[in-house]
């Protein structure tokens, strides 16, 4: 058996624990702007989200099975749903009749996406914990 194949299911859960953690990270901007109504590509912030896919390896395994290798984060993208738009006829960027478009961050769908990238980033901890285990276990019997 190759080393790369002994440790493949720690490379593919620490391959899901950091996407999870960028996806976290992109979360947390999304919340920190959640009433910017400036950014650097003019006008409010929109809301990004993450795209994953799976990285495969080059073989084929019995079955027809593809040799999969882990998760990448591929892409930032925006959001494109409509922005807010409030009464606030003394905010600097209000329009003539005082209303201010704000970004399209919602706390509740913000939390529930936060919520869910913590328990995929501690599933795949807890799946490299066993690996672990059962690696040193297995070594134990060797040994015994």
């Amino acid at each position: 058996m190759a080393f790369d194949t002994l440790f493949a299911a720690t490379a593919i859960s620490g391959s899901g624990m950091t996407a999870e953690r960028y996806r976290m990270e992109t979360i947390a901007n999304n919340l920190a702007n959640a009433n910017s109504t400036r950014s650097a590509n003019g006008g409010p912030f929109r809301r990004q989200d993450v795209v994953f896919a799976e990285v495969l390896g080059g073989a084929i395994r019995p079955g027809g099975l593809p040799d999969l290798r882990g998760v990448q984060v591929v892409n930032t993208v925006e959001d494109q749903s409509p922005l807010n738009r409030m009464y606030q006829p003394g905010h600097p960027d209000a329009d003539a009749d005082g209303f201010v478009m704000m970004p399209n961050v919602q706390l509740p769908i913000e939390m529930v996406n936060l919520i869910t990238a913590s328990r995929a980033y501690e599933a795949n901890a807890k799946a490299a914990q066993t690996f672990k285990t059962m690696n040193e276990q297995a070594l134990g019997l060797l040994r015994g």
